[in-house]
């Protein structure tokens, strides 16, 4: 009886789980960052004339000679600089004005309800729809013509591929505003956001001034790195530059890109150079946001202390509320003008939509549309089942031995997101090589796995973290082993962010582009690698199916997270809200 009283380690011990769960930490930081190291070196060495492969086996600074003589390069910097930073900016003060102007109001939850789907639409997709809307002879100007311009032709007017990056800056919005929404909400719920504000309107200030003095100090601290994660992608991204910025000069990372593609080898110097350049110019926008950050955070604390308590906000709501919800509307245009061009057989300018419609276009790409739609689902199906396999070791073993990762293991989480992958992706190139993995299956995993784990990650900790303890310690209680309390407990109650994280995996993996290009060595396409090779071409119809199906992919894993645990528990009301 004294034996049956004692109270039940809800720990095993330790030899019991060690060889399941206690190398999973260290596998998976060496999965992905073992590449991204290597792909530093592998980039630095030929960026100072190291490589050996192509006769150079002695340091030199002749690369960066060649690449300060390049011409066109103080016009690539330039173009980087103000699209980065104007789309990082954008994105930041939209959803910070939403967030503070329109939380609790029926137009937040409505947009909220929407980030899955428009999150889940890839880079080049989105891009393509983009460009679909606003070049001279797009959908925007065949609305709004002749019958409000006068246009019979389209405009004369650099509204696609400008000097300025404008173009660019505006697709990268639309792609940026949703994911910072997104972590800023996750934020919310840890920074006790109601509580806050309750106390502030109680002390008189309106809504706008309640939220920006007591909310946004605690939330910012924690959407920073996503924050630096959006700056540096927006300041590296080569997919959507190739669609929506200009040529001559193209963006650093575009031209980086051609350098490393270029038939003269010794070119692959100059690139390296530049990649190397291109992570340097990241590092140093980070740093001056940090600057920028402890400017702003001095002044802020003046403007705290005013005990101006603002008005009822509603001028900050309209203008907040319209701007957000325009981004919503031209993503959703932007989708919608995919879905019309690939059903198009003729649509002549101005008229609003086609003049005759046909499923010829899909028709016509028959096999070879087929094969790359496999092969496309296929990766992104493995790569996000191991990401998956890896983050749920990682947080059961982090539950196991108690343990509460800092921030360290954050940035750590981050590094992909932060690293340019033009600054590392040649060097992981080299290292496969060397690996004899070069152009395999693979290697073309690996390389998506990098940048899925992490989102997989961001996506199920604070789920798997938030389960209530009781429920696995009544189930150990009940004489259930560690094992069977994860198979037959855990998993089934967080089914629905499990099959959410694995459909975000999903999304990720379909809009890589260039881990792709380098990995698979040309011998692997994909509908992002398609979708974006068509655009220099004329026909904007097979562009269309490209892109439109590029787009339907991940939103076909979404549809599929919702309707699994719907089905699955629709006989459990209790467990079906809970997963």
């Amino acid at each position: 009886m004294a034996e049956a009283l004692q109270p039940v380690n809800p720990t095993p011990p330790a030899a019991a789980r060690r060889p399941l769960l206690g190398y999973a930490p260290a596998l998976t930081l060496a999965l992905f960052l073992t590449p991204i190291a290597a792909g530093l070196i592998g980039t630095w060495l030929p960026a100072f004339g190291y490589l050996p492969a192509l006769g150079h086996d002695e340091l030199s600074l002749a690369p960066w000679r060649q690449l300060a003589a390049a011409p066109g390069l103080g016009g690539s910097l330039r173009l980087t600089l103000v699209s980065g930073f104007l789309a990082t900016v954008i994105s930041f003060a939209l959803t910070i004005a939403f967030l503070a102007a329109c939380h609790e109001t029926r137009l937040f939850a409505e947009l909220r309800r929407l980030l899955a789907p428009l999150l889940s639409v890839p880079h080049a997709a989105l891009a393509i729809g983009f460009a679909f809307l606003v070049a001279p002879s797009g959908w925007l100007a065949r609305l709004a013509s002749p019958w409000a311009t006068g246009w019979d032709l389209p405009p004369d007017i650099p509204s696609l591929q400008d000097p300025y990056g404008l173009a660019l800056a505006g697709g990268l919005v639309l792609k940026e505003t949703p994911f910072l929404l997104l972590m800023s909400l996750a934020a919310l719920d840890q920074a006790q956001a109601r509580e806050r504000l309750a106390v502030a309107r109680s002390l008189g200030y309106g809504p706008v001034a309640a939220w920006l003095k007591t909310v946004f100090p605690a939330i910012y601290p924690q959407i920073r790195l996503p924050i630096y994660a959006v700056l540096a992608f927006s300041l590296s991204v080569v997919d959507m530059a190739i669609i929506l910025a200009p040529a001559t000069p193209p963006p650093l990372a575009v031209q980086i890109f051609r350098w490393f593609n270029d038939p003269e080898l010794t070119l692959r110097l100059v690139a390296a150079a530049g990649a190397s350049l291109q992570l340097l110019l990241v590092i140093a926008a980070i740093l001056a946001w940090r600057a920028s950050e402890m400017a702003i955070a001095t002044l802020g604390r003046f403007w705290l202390t005013t005990g101006r308590r603002g008005g009822s906000g509603r001028a900050a709501r309209f203008g907040a509320g319209a701007g957000m919800l325009a981004v919503f509307a031209m993503a959703g245009g932007a989708l919608a003008a995919l879905a019309l061009w690939s059903l198009a057989r003729r649509w002549r300018y101005p008229s609003a939509l086609p003049d005759f419609w046909t499923l010829d276009n899909w028709a016509r790409q028959g096999d070879g549309l087929i094969w790359i739609t496999g092969t496309t689902a296929l990766l992104a199906l493995v790569s996000a089942l191991l990401a998956l396999a890896l983050v749920l070791a990682c947080l059961e073993h982090e539950q196991r031995r108690k343990l509460h990762p800092g921030a360290m293991a954050l940035w750590l989480l981050y590094t992909p997101l932060l690293v340019p992958q033009v600054a590392f992706l040649f060097g992981a190139q080299i290292l496969a090589v060397l690996a004899g993995l070069d152009g395999t299956w693979p290697a073309l995993v690996w390389s998506h796995l990098l940048f899925v784990l992490p989102y997989v990650f961001l996506v199920l900790a604070d789920p798997y973290r938030a389960l209530d303890e009781r429920y696995s310690r009544s189930a150990l209680c009940l004489g259930a082993g560690a094992d069977k309390v994860f198979w037959r407990v855990k998993l089934p109650m967080l089914l629905r962010p499990i099959l959410f994280a694995l459909a975000i995996g999903v999304a990720v993996s379909v809009a890589q582009y260039l881990p792709t290009i380098f990995a698979g060595s040309g011998r692997f396409v994909t509908l992002t690698t398609e979708a974006v090779a068509l655009f220099g071409g004329a026909d904007r119809r097979v562009m269309g199916v490209y892109a439109f199906l590029q787009a339907l992919l991940p939103l076909v894993a979404f549809a599929g997270a919702l309707a699994v645990p719907a089905w699955l528990f629709r006989d459990r009301r209790a467990l079906s809200w809970r997963s």
